[in-house]
């Protein structure tokens, strides 16, 4: 079997209750990775588990997670065009897809014996594939905000013909319109640490200031296999800040932002 992983990245949201879960495959077998603001888990994919575009159906029961529940998607937000743009045709170490940005939830979950009603919360799927994660990566993402709009950023140092560099995908809902930052499209990666994200593309400016909580654990592709560890909160502090020309758009915090930073 050739090096390849697969996985759907599930977020669920409402209020304060934040459930991330992580369903796929790779050359380890399939699994499911299940996050919250207080812990994480990986079990194989076992049992009588179902997901989709729709929704998902969970019956999990093992020594250290007990999920039951269902839950569906309601108006879906994808993208205009493929997230990946000209690199899709290109074979990648990693490529990312965005299902939606942002949904509606109707439904409810009992986790480790607490009900969590997601109804009328708000959700995000993506999909990840390929052989590895980068070795140097940040991602966030955060749709909790009073009306609907939906943040991803993704800078990483990326393997291409034998060199590297530094490359960025991003996109904005707001106000229904789709903003994209991108390296194809001219962005410059102005500032990147564990704290501050600053990209600049023609006239448009996003500023993202991070204040992290604690993560946790997940499991993450290397070169096909599930052997490599990564850390992620799903409740950070992040405060985005766009511009047009230096007028400011919007400036919007997010306290349940998914974060994961990889130096």
């Amino acid at each position: 079997m050739k090096k390849y992983f697969e996985g759907y990245y599930y977020k669920h949201q409402k209020g304060e209750n934040v459930l991330c879960i992580i369903a796929g495959k790779s050359n380890s077998g399939e699994f499911i990775q299940v996050i919250t603001k207080d812990f994480s888990c990986n079990i194989p994919y076992i049992g009588d588990n179902i997901f989709s575009q729709k929704g998902f159906k969970l019956n999990i029961k093992t020594e250290e997670l007990s999920l039951q529940g269902e839950i569906s998607y309601e108006n879906l937000t994808p993208l205009k065009y493929d997230i990946m743009g000209p690199f899709k045709y290109i074979p990648m170490q990693c490529r990312r897809g965005i299902v939606s940005m942002h949904h509606r939830l109707n439904g409810k979950v009992v986790l480790n014996g607490d009900v969590i009603d997601f109804t009328d919360g708000i959700g995000y799927i993506e999909k990840d594939s390929g052989r590895s994660f980068p070795s140097k990566y940040v991602w966030i993402q955060a749709n909790d905000f009073s009306d609907k709009s939906s943040i991803m950023v993704s800078v990483a140092k990326i393997p291409f013909t034998g060199l590297y560099f530094r490359g960025c995908i991003c996109v904005i809902i707001y106000e229904g319109r789709e903003y994209r930052f991108a390296t194809y499209l001219g962005a410059k990666i102005i500032s990147c640490t564990k704290n501050e994200v600053i990209l600049k593309q023609g006239r448009y400016k996003l500023t993202v200031k991070i204040k992290e909580r604690p993560g946790h654990k997940l499991i993450a592709p290397n070169m096909g296999e599930m052997t490599r560890d990564i850390v992620e909160s799903v409740s950070s502090t992040a405060e985005f800040s766009f511009y047009s020309k230096d007028k400011l758009i919007f400036h919007k915090t997010s306290n349940h932002t998914s974060f994961e930073f990889e130096a």
